[in-house]
């Protein structure tokens, strides 16, 4: 008598669940529910270029509208997932998201897939790719097993490929005039004194640790001399910082003393015994 082959413990389950079947048949509803309303109610893009005006002539969108890492000794800068995300949503007609379409804790990675989508024009871009359950620390990778960990980093690494998706189907035109809007917007810091910044981007930085000389020594220019950009991109540096995307040590690197230094500073004076 034949005895039935037992499947591999990572083989795939043979049913699928209710709410799993449930979920399918609302997305694919969703999906043609939206096509039918962006055929319906096409974008007007005169507004969406008016909204996009006004919204990064905010400083709260302009302060988180560029992103800013080291990487192999050079700096690497451009505009941020947070602004792709506000230019999708004016653009109407826009979906995008991040998917986790497997998870495998044996090999440790997970394989996702980044997608935006215009609805209206059926213009598409996606992506799939590993992430790796690892993260990079000073004492080399260390791998991640806790779901937490896990789940951001995936959102980490997905967020840049989201952001790439989503300038990819947006006209090129609409995203240079915001991108010089927002800077324009940082340039201009909400209509304060250039002084009055100048003085609270060296408190700001203070409060994290970074004195004024090590500003001073990054700008190569005393304060006195900085101008509406270099206020500018200190509050970009800043923000990254407090992102993760860099440290405040590959910014701005303490000063080091050279032997010459040591050997030319007279020694302490000694207290009389």
């Amino acid at each position: 008598m034949n005895q039935p082959i037992p499947l591999p413990s990572s083989a795939a389950p043979t049913r699928v669940g209710q709410g799993t079947a449930v979920e399918q048949s609302r997305a694919a509803a969703e999906v043609q529910a939206a096509v039918v309303v962006a055929q319906q109610c096409p974008r007007n893009i005169q507004a969406a270029v008016s909204e996009m005006r006004e919204s990064c002539a905010q400083q709260g969108l302009a302060e988180r509208a560029f992103f800013r890492y080291s990487r192999a000794g050079s700096t690497i800068t451009g505009p941020s997932v947070h602004l792709a995300r506000e230019l999708a949503r004016v653009w109407g007609n826009v979906q995008y998201g991040l998917v986790e379409m497997r998870r495998d804790d044996e090999y440790g990675q997970s394989e996702m897939q980044a997608f935006a989508w215009d609805v209206q024009t059926n213009s598409r871009n996606s992506s799939t790719f590993i992430v790796p359950h690892v993260r990079d620390t000073k004492k080399g990778p260390k791998q991640l097993t806790e779901t937490r960990d896990i789940y951001e980093n995936n959102a980490n690494n997905g967020a840049r490929r989201v952001r790439e998706a989503i300038f990819a189907i947006l006209p090129p035109w609409f995203v240079e005039e915001a991108k010089e809007i927002c800077n324009r917007t940082l340039r201009d810091g909400g209509g304060k004194p250039l002084a009055q910044r100048i003085a609270d981007a060296i408190s700001t930085f203070e409060g994290i640790g970074i004195t004024a000389d090590r500003i001073v020594a990054k700008l190569d220019r005393p304060s006195a001399k900085w101008t509406e950009h270099d206020v500018a991109q200190l509050g970009v540096i800043f923000k990254s910082i407090q992102r993760g995307e860099v440290t405040a040590e590959d910014e701005f690197p303490a000063p080091r003393v050279t032997a010459e230094e040591l050997l030319s500073t007279p020694p302490a004076a000694q207290p009389d015994a």
